[in-house]
């Protein structure tokens, strides 16, 4: 592989890349050399080098959304003789206001990876040791019916458990067919057992504000005036426009920006103030400010009196519990009078924000700060109005129902033991797995389906999650690259990328609620299908012979069909839903035209198909302002304020106390931050130009930042001898990684710091493979005791030079 980039030119959007065509298809990339000469791609669209250069020639821009993080940025791709050269802009979408960062730029490289999977797989070797089989989709499918010599297949598996699909579990990314591959696990196999990524992300942040306000909403940070954003990292992080607009009225710029966080960021560097506050200790800061805040009056009484509840019991709670400023400088390492002067100042504010978060569980309290947050804001009353947190609008779909059937032998989900609250729908990834692992399950389980999805990286603790995926029956990947899960799986099944498919149409609401269409640039390299295909193919080599177990066994069923006729028993299988390729009877476009035509009419679906982009009255409304900037709404038309007297903030919680959790935040001496002498809290963060594990295979964003170092305080390395890219072993109650050290006056001598996403171990991602460290094999897997959300920093580690 040779790649033709600079940072300069790729910035600029003018990228050339050239894949040689020996290398994309060599029987290293299949995994093994058996058979492979066997297999000669029949597609004749793949031509020997592919050059995506931007040329002058004539070009198709074909409307697309961006797979590479969850913002779902909109674009447009300009595709040169079946070869897509460039990715720009999609002008017409609000959402991302006629921007795509680095990521989104460098999505060419996800369709054009010399390591991507290109055919189906069946394990032949062990599991782990990357050992598999090129097959075709049909022998694919079988294995996972029927098995091998290496693993059983789902139908073995469920006729041994007489036909309760508890015993199978899955887990799925994020993205426009997502909700696709719940339909077919879930609702259609019969699955309740369901973990995403969401329980290694922001499961307690969402959770805190719905408990607590009803609902998440947006923070209006272009017409604010005042910030606090703590512990999310928006300059580095996620660069946005309204990333970019934050920092553009930031330092006396009319946006005053205060930034709590361990390490001294960029977010940090362009903020007013910074506070270097010690991990965990949030929720302090946050009692303070709403100590200062009530003791001396200075929140929106009318606000208060109309939309919080419990306002009186909080009242008594904070002061009561002598949550001082002088109190929580003692926790925070931050100054009581920087605490007080924080607090006048938001409340005297136009529009105060406390940034609601965008990030990762960090401490076993993220709930109640959550709580606390929000609640602070609530007393600002800056809420549901413009430069505030705001709700907006949604453009409204119409509902597909899925026919669903009953299998009367399925059991009912059992990640909950131990959580307090029943999770927002998808469980906790570490309760989860470790409840398996110790033989706490109330029945087996013994296969996972996953799609796009990598526990082996994003989950604390690789080690148990090893052990997790050795221990089952049946495994099952569909997904774009070879990860570090796949190599645990038995049936591998590639995935076309997002600019080889159109998904589902997608609606996203806010002040400038929008529909969008994502529309195949090019068919499918290889032999790659698109979800909607694969989920297709599969319900359909599984629903007879699945069907067949519900006979066996289904008590329920085998009353109602008793004395059938086969054509009558063919009449009920196909009524109560157990045909399970029945949601995919219709292709994806189709499936778009019908919901949009019904909803809006057969003008917006001509809107949409042609721009990827549609919402009311876009025609009159779309106006370009400069040849880089567009109006979406006009300034009136905008939903800045949705809610009315609907919007209640509710201080307490008296349900919670039933189980076993406090009805309003309070902090308990065991939050304290404490690190043993010797050793350091592990910190860790994610990068703008990196997607978690997802793109440490990207050559086009290796080039801007190659690998992860270790943050060590500048005092610390001269003590210990350590210099710039000296390599270091940090070790943890629970592994080792070895990794090049960062020498820095950026973060706190007892902490350390590293990026997530890195320390690849499938060989078959040339890239990623042994590139930096990956932090999942050092965070202890302790969960926030509420929804059993992974805790990222709550591990204290030691640090020698190797």
């Amino acid at each position: 592989m040779s790649v033709e980039v600079s940072r300069r030119k790729f910035l600029q959007g003018s990228v050339a890349l050239s894949v040689a065509g020996a290398s994309a298809i060599s029987a290293t990339n299949l995994f093994s050399s058996e058979n492979a000469s066997e297999h000669k791609s029949t597609n004749s669209r793949i031509p020997s080098t592919i050059t995506t250069k931007t040329s002058t020639a004539k070009a198709e821009h074909v409307p697309f959304l961006c797979g590479i993080c969850v913002n779902k940025c909109a674009g447009l791709a300009r595709v040169e003789d079946g070869i897509i050269t460039k990715l720009d802009p999609n002008p017409y979408f609000p959402k991302n206001r006629n921007m795509l960062c680095p990521r989104g730029n460098a999505g060419i490289q996800t369709l054009y990876d010399p390591d991507r999977l290109k055919y189906p797989m069946v394990r032949i070797g062990e599991r782990g040791d990357g050992k598999y089989k090129r097959v075709s989709w049909d022998e694919a499918y079988e294995a996972i019916l029927n098995g091998t010599d290496k693993f059983k297949g789902i139908k073995q598996i469920l006729d041994e458990e007489k036909d309760n699909r508890a015993t199978i579990g899955y887990c799925n990314g994020e993205g426009l067919s997502k909700e696709g591959f719940e339909v077919l696990v879930g609702e259609k196999i019969g699955s309740p057992n369901y973990v995403d990524e969401i329980s290694i992300c922001l499961e307690t942040t969402l959770g805190g504000y719905v408990n607590t306000i009803g609902t998440y909403g947006e923070a209006d940070l272009t017409n604010s005036d005042y910030l606090i954003i703590a512990g999310a990292n928006r300059a580095e992080a996620i660069i946005t426009p309204d990333t970019m607009d934050m920092f553009k009225r930031s330092k006396g710029r009319g946006l005053k920006t205060i930034v709590l966080d361990p390490r001294f960021t960029n977010t940090a560097v362009k903020a007013d103030r910074w506070y270097a506050i010690n991990p965990g200790t949030d929720l302090a800061f946050v009692l303070a400010l709403t100590y200062v805040t009530i003791k001396e009056e200075l929140y929106d009484k009318a606000f208060v009196a109309k939309h919080v509840e419990g306002f009186d019991e909080y009242k008594k709670h904070i002061l009561s519990h002598n949550y001082t400023p002088e109190w929580a400088a003692k926790l925070t390492n931050i100054s009581a009078k920087e605490i007080t002067k924080t607090a006048r100042e938001f409340m005297a504010a136009r529009s105060p924000i406390y940034y609601q978060g965008r990030r990762s569980v960090f401490s076993k309290n993220d709930f109640q700060l959550r709580r606390a947050m929000a609640i602070f804001q609530g007393l600002s009353g800056n809420l549901d109005k413009k430069g505030g947190i705001v709700y907006g609008q949604k453009l409204q779909l119409p509902k597909e129902d899925v026919n669903a059937p009953i299998y009367g032998q399925a059991q009912a989900r059992f990640d909950k033991d131990g959580i307090a609250i029943p999770s927002l729908k998808t469980g906790s990834w570490i309760v989860f797995r470790n409840m398996v692992l110790e033989g706490k399950n109330p029945y087996p389980l013994r296969a996972m389906f996953m799609r796009k999805h990598n526990p082996m990286s994003g989950v604390p603790n690789t080690k148990k999650t090893e052990a997790f995926l050795k221990k089952m029956d049946l495994n099952i990947m569909i997904d774009i690259l070879p990860s570090d899960t796949a190599m645990y799986c038995d049936v591998i099944l590639p995935e076309a990328s997002y600019l080889e498919r159109t998904s589902p149409v997608a609606s996203y609401g806010g002040m400038e609620p929008a529909i969008v269409q994502r529309k195949a640039a090019i068919k499918p390299l290889y032999e790659t299908k698109t979800p909607e295909v694969i989920y297709k193919e599969l319900a359909e080599k599984l629903s007879k012979p699945l069907w067949e177990n519900t006979l066996k066994y289904d008590e329920d069923v085998q009353d109602d069909t008793e004395g059938m006729s086969a054509k009558e028993l063919e009449e009920y299988y196909k009524e109560n839903g157990f045909d399970l390729a029945e949601p995919w009877e219709k292709p994806v476009h189709e499936q778009n035209e019908e919901r949009i035509t019904k909803a809006y009419g057969k003008k917006a679906w001509e809107i949409l198909d042609e721009k990827g982009v549609f919402y009311p009255h876009m025609e009159e409304y779309h106006t370009q302002l400069n040849p880089n900037e567009f109006e979406y709404y006009p300034e009136n038309k905008k939903h800045y304020s949705t809610q009315g007297d609907k919007l209640k903030v509710k201080c307490n919680l008296t349900n919670l106390t039933k189980k076993g959790v406090d009805a309003m935040p309070a902090w308990h001496d065991d939050m304290e931050f404490s690190v043993p002498a010797g050793k350091f809290r592990l910190v860790t963060g994610r990068h703008a130009q990196f997607t978690q594990s997802g793109t440490t295979n990207n050559a086009m964003l290796r080039d801007l930042i190659p690998t992860n170092y270790i943050w060590i305080n500048n005092q610390v390395c001269e003590k210990m001898g350590i210099k710039f890219s000296d390599k270091v072993e940090v070790k943890s109650p629970i592994g080792k990684v070895t990794i090049m050290a960062y020498p820095t006056n950026k973060i706190a001598p007892n902490q350390i710091f590293m990026l997530h996403g890195f320390g690849g171990s499938s060989e078959k991602m040339e890239l990623a493979y042994g590139n930096g460290a990956n932090d999942a094999l050092l965070i202890e897997d302790k969960i926030e005791p509420v929804y059993g959300a992974a805790v990222m920093h709550d591990t204290n580690v030691e640090i020698r030079k190797v």
